[in-house]
């Protein structure tokens, strides 16, 4: 069976090579041959592995492969159950399986299947909420216990600076 792979971490510090290493012995413990993998090193919150994923969908469209192979749903989506079940639902409609190392239960079928990831769904974006929920807590403290937050003053970087929704942001 020819599958694609497809791996996301959430940053640039992260690297989408441990999810590899596992999918590709999986692939190969089953016989598969691997066609196409697909990286996203971004946030999915901020919608950055959209790009990829519209990839993905016209590959599945053309019959490139027959199977995408992630480390975990989560790593297709952390917007809940609906998103979850759409990006499934729509790799389906294209032919093609979505099978997950992490939720063997995934390539089962029918009406089970559907709860089952809608629960992943919701767990995942609940994760991702907790997460986030802890970092702004330590923000917090930190910003309580007279710490400041940022690059220190006089810090100097190449970086330009996105201004994309700078002046929305100020804008009433």
């Amino acid at each position: 069976m020819k599958v694609a792979l497809y791996a996301r971490v959430s940053t640039t510090d992260q690297e989408t090579e441990n999810q590899l290493i596992q999918l590709e012995a999986m692939a190969q413990r089953r016989g598969w041959q691997v066609v196409k993998v697909y990286k996203v090193e971004a946030s999915a919150w901020k919608g950055n592995h959209e790009p990829v994923l519209a990839e993905m969908y016209r590959d599945a469209r053309a019959k490139q492969w027959e199977a995408l192979a992630c480390w975990s749903l989560d790593r297709l989506s952390r917007q809940g159950p609906l998103d979850t079940l759409q990006v499934v639902d729509r790799l389906g409609r294209a032919g093609a399986q979505v099978i997950s190392l992490q939720e063997p239960w995934l390539e089962v079928s029918g009406e089970l299947r559907d709860l089952l990831l809608s629960i992943a769904g919701w767990v995942a974006r609940m994760e991702s909420q907790r997460r986030s929920e802890r970092t702004k807590a330590g923000l917090a403290r930190a910003v309580g216990e007279g710490k400041k937050l940022g690059r220190p003053a006089g810090a100097k970087d190449g970086k330009k600076r996105s201004r994309r929704g700078y002046f929305a942001r100020y804008a009433e």
